[in-house]
This record gives C-alpha cells, sequence and structure tokens, in this order.
C-alpha cells in the first residue's frame, strides 16, 4: 500500500490576519510564512507541531452550519490543565462553548469558539 502523511489543515477565513491572530495570541501557534495564493492572503501556522493554512477568502463565502454535521467538525487540542486553560481563554474573551467534563477517567474536554466558526476541543489526559 502506499504511504500517506499528514501535510496541513487549511482553514478559509474572510480576516486571516484577525483568525492567525486568535492562534497565535490564544493558542501559542507560531507564524512561519505569509503567502500570496492567487491574489488571497494564506498566512502558514505551526499550532503544536501541525501546519495549519489560514486563507482569505471572500466575505460572502458560507460558514460552516453549527455542530454537528458531516465532515470535519473541529480541531483537537491537548492542554496539561483543562481547567486552567478554560479560565485563560474564558479571561481573554473567548467563548465557551462547552464548559470542561470528564468524559472517562483520565480524559476531561471542554469546547471553545474559534473564528470563522471553528469548533476547538480542548483535551487533559492523564
Amino acid at each position: 500500500m502506499r504511504a500517506y502523511r499528514y501535510d496541513h489543515l487549511h482553514l478559509r477565513s474572510p480576516d486571516p490576519e484577525k483568525a492567525a491572530a486568535f492562534y497565535t495570541g490564544l493558542l501559542g501557534a507560531t507564524e512561519k510564512a505569509r503567502l500570496d495564493n492567487n491574489g488571497a492572503l494564506r498566512i502558514v501556522l505551526d499550532l503544536g507541531g501541525v501546519t495549519v493554512f489560514v486563507e482569505q477568502v471572500p466575505a460572502a463565502t458560507p460558514v460552516p452550519p453549527p455542530a454537528p454535521f458531516v465532515g470535519i467538525e473541529h480541531i483537537g487540542l491537548v492542554v496539561d490543565d483543562i481547567a486552567a486553560a478554560i479560565e485563560e481563554l474564558r479571561g481573554q474573551g473567548v467563548a465557551i462553548l462547552a464548559e470542561p467534563k470528564q468524559i472517562k477517567p483520565g480524559l476531561s474536554i471542554a469546547f471553545i469558539g474559534g473564528p470563522d466558526g471553528v469548533r476547538i476541543e480542548l483535551l487533559e489526559r492523564k
């Protein structure tokens, strides 16, 4: 069988500057590059070892429906202390979509709202 390897996650935004600032300023992503992709700004980020392209789209581009829906529904990020992370993000004005809860021994999750309707799951694994 042919080998497949992960390369990137592609997010689209009418305001890639604002979206990238959310990921760098609040979630610790680092900016790796800025490119012109056929007239659209693409900001390349490293988010916890995952390459994320944040690319500009026209303002009238449809947004995803409220979850759940078919397709990629959210981004999952591991944190060491989910309660502290949620309080820190709440203090920065981030929308908390679901408060932390333990879903099984050793695993707690919470959801926050990111730019452009992106749902972000925070996980604490012990």
